[in-house]
């Protein structure tokens, strides 16, 4: 498994209201990577290495955050496309009208809620008839057909939904697919639109033959459908036995019917395979009892489908709902569920991924599911082992928690990974001991802690390694944002070469950065004899990292790499301490939680408990304050500066409260630290000056309680008067 597949692992395991912005932005990130690399694998390959189900859940994850993060979507996001760019091997199809994509839906409430909001989005009330269509959903390629005055003139595939392949030949050895159309009432023009398939006997007999040649066996009807009509040669594709279900239409001249259902009776009539499963429905009850019955007739019908698609009968219903983002309002398939499969758990595993998460990892008996061998299932983290959900609550039955020799139910999700359903208890067996999850890094031996969850006030469900600058599992990664642009950013040592130094065991902390020059020369590394490394190239990255030897104090501490601690925070602490003495005593004080130097950490307005806590944890593991002061031997990070030290608040440290009638919030704090001071969320002893506004509360009692300065907003713009303005 990738770094980049459990880093979207971890992010995944986290409730999507629990998620920072930070982390948010990260998931939807690799979450756009990861689904776009499915999609091109499975629409222009024809070779998808996760099942329906799992490429369902990440895109429900996906629009899941960007519901809750809608500043976040990215213009690469996948709810703003379909399927993948088409091949360069076909000539290119633009679509008159977009072949897009359908929602899911999963559970049986989310019917009854698909029909409410169609119901609201029309106006219409409980007693008036809103009739659906309910049909399989053919788990093949989709692909269109233009008929002009009757004739086939141009077949394609969906590709990206708005461009496609031209496959017109290949289409034309379907039988189901007729050449001319001579019913009298076809349009001028008319698009069928359908999926292509191929049944479970024509693909069991193209496997025998397969194995008659020599030749390895194909994997599943879907994939061979999809490579067969993407054939260079129609002979080919015409061995192939394909067949073809028309479901719906694209451009059209003109419609024969005003319903779903009534235009699809036309297709049957001009000759084209229409699914016979399909049926009206008045109700979510009807839309309910066609998915049962069509699960039901599942297994005996001969091809593979993978839910079932309802449809809004009425034609000027559709117009009227239209669409959103890749998908129309008037349509969503419902999904069957994954599959399952039971096996027993032969041992549980740590990994710990680039960011210190440790993930366990059951090693299963080998079992089949949904047609893939697997031998390991992710377990998230250690509640979920012991069967709690993130804040705590069950999620499987008292006593069923995950131990090494149970017998467990999985289900394939997410990447390749599966996951662990629930636990067979009564076959458990006897000794079987709870498993104790560990508190100390597999790897680097470090303390792994479980941060606290800032809206619970429970700690997270993820326990992490806080050995940053010393675990060689998280090592790389430090390593490449110690040298990034808003880091270090060394001339000549980019992430790439970094990685390649730490690869080859020369670089296995910061420090090391520092003394390849001094380890060189004395003969104990020959960086000469590195491949595309000459004399020249040798003395720019020596002269690059020798120039980094001085660095601002907030480009230093982003480099540590902190967790929560971005470049914003990086400021905040720079400025809050100024220069690196200060910082370091500050913030191994802060690391024992219980005292003032804590306290005031977690005031710094900007800070909070979260980032406070991560920062204590950090500074708190022994072996991160020996790599930093070995880093601090070899770099001088440079004091950090007020912008203004003439004005009358430079230095000191300011809490506002109350309501600020002349400024916001934000003008007031911005201005302050423009002027050099520290605006600090919480009244202490060591608060200078409080700014008082109407409303002051609790803050203002205190503030007097202590005997610190108060003043109110006209005196605060008095003070400052011009000061720090051009």
């Amino acid at each position: 498994m990738s770094d980049r597949a459990r880093r979207l692992e971890e992010l995944l395991a986290i409730a999507v209201q629990d998620l920072t912005p930070d982390e948010s932005g990260e998931a939807l990130e690799l979450l756009a990577a990861e689904i776009s690399g499915h999609d091109r694998r499975y629409y222009q390959d024809s070779a998808p290495t996760v099942s329906d189900a799992d490429y369902d859940a990440l895109r429900r994850a996906n629009a899941a955050i960007e519901d809750a993060f809608p500043d976040l979507v990215r213009p690469d996001s996948p709810s703003l496309r379909v399927g993948a760019a088409p091949s360069e091997t076909f000539a290119k199809v633009r679509h008159a009208v977009p072949m897009l994509s359908l929602g899911n839906i999963f559970e049986t409430r989310e019917v009854e809620e698909f029909c409410a909001r169609v119901r609201r989005f029309l106006g219409l009330s409980d007693g008036d008839e809103l009739m659906m269509t309910a049909e399989p959903k053919i788990d093949g390629l989709s692909a269109t057909l233009r008929y002009e005055r009757g004739r086939l003139a141009v077949g394609a595939t969906r590709g990206d939904g708005f461009e496609g392949e031209n496959v017109t030949a290949n289409l034309r050895t379907i039988a189901e697919i007729p050449s001319r159309i001579a019913a009298g009432d076809v349009p001028e023009v008319f698009e069928v639109r359908g999926e292509v398939y191929m049944r479970h006997e024509d693909f069991a007999a193209l496997n025998r033959r397969m194995e008659e040649e020599g030749r390895p066996a194909y994997v599943n009807p879907r994939n061979t459908a999809s490579g067969s009509l993407r054939q260079l040669d129609p002979k080919v594709t015409a061995s192939r036995a394909l067949h073809f279900f028309a479901y719906g239409w694209g451009e059209a001249s003109s419609l024969p019917a005003s319903t779903q259902m009534g235009v699809i009776e036309a297709l049957g009539r001009w000759g084209l395979a229409t699914n016979p499963l399909m049926r009206r429905c008045a109700s979510a009850a009807d839309m309910l009892a066609a998915y049962a019955g069509i699960e039901a007739a599942r297994s005996a019908l001969g091809y593979d489908i993978d839910g079932v698609v309802y449809k809004v009968d009425r034609l000027d219903y559709q117009d009227r709902l239209g669409f959103v983002s890749r998908a129309p309002r008037w349509a969503v398939a419902h999904k069957f569920a994954a599959e399952k499969a039971t096996t027993r758990v032969l041992g549980i595993e740590i990994q710990v991924g680039r960011t210190g998460a440790l993930t366990p990892v059951a090693r299963l008996a080998p079992v089949t599911v949904g047609g893939v061998v697997v031998q390991n299932a992710t377990l998230h983290n250690e509640d979920y082992i012991k069967g709690l959900g993130r804040d705590g609550e069950p999620i499987r039955e008292p006593g069923h928690d995950i131990r090494v020799g149970d017998a467990v139910v999985i289900q394939r999700a997410g990447d390749v990974i599966p996951q662990v359903l629930d636990v067979v208890v009564p076959e458990r067996p006897a000794g079987a001991a709870p498993y104790v999850f560990p508190t100390t890094c597999p790897v680097c031996g470090s303390h792994a802690a479980r941060e606290p969850n800032p809206r619970t006030g429970r700690p997270d469900s993820v326990r992490r390694c806080t050995g940053g600058l010393i675990c060689k599992a998280q090592a790389r990664e430090r390593l490449r944002l110690f040298v990034s642009r808003d880091a270090f950013d060394i001339e000549g040592l980019g992430t790439r070469r970094v990685q390649e130094l730490f690869d080859d065991g020369l670089v296995a902390a910061p420090a090391d950065i520092f003394t390849l020059e001094a380890r060189h020369r004395a003969g104990q590394i020959d960086l000469l004899a590195r491949e595309r490394w000459g004399e020249t190239s040798l003395a720019n990255l020596f002269d690059g990292i020798n120039a980094r030897r001085r660095i601002g104090l907030d480009r230093f501490i982003f480099a540590l790499g902190i967790r929560h601690v971005g470049e914003t925070t990086a400021r905040l602490l720079a400025r809050a301490h100024g220069d690196i003495e200060t910082f370091r005593a500050a913030m191994v004080a802060a690391s024992d939680r219980d005292g003032e130097a804590y306290r005031e950490l977690d005031n710094i307005d900007g800070i909070g408990p979260v980032v406070a806590e991560a920062i204590a944890e950090f500074f708190a593991e022994r072996r991160n304050l020996e790599a930093i002061d070995a880093l601090l031997r070899e770099v001088t990070p440079e004091p950090t500066e007020s912008s203004d030290t003439a004005s009358p608040v430079a230095g000191k440290t300011l809490v506002f409260t109350g309501t600020l009638e002349k400024m916001t919030r934000s003008e007031a704090k911005a201005r302050a630290e423009t002027l050099g001071a520290r605006v600090s969320g919480s009244v202490s002893a060591r608060t200078d000056l409080v700014i008082a506004g109407p409303g002051a509360g609790s803050k203002l009692n205190e503030a007097r309680k202590l005997g610190v300065a108060v003043i109110d907003e006209d005196e605060w713009i008095r003070l400052i008067g011009g000061a720090g303005t051009a």
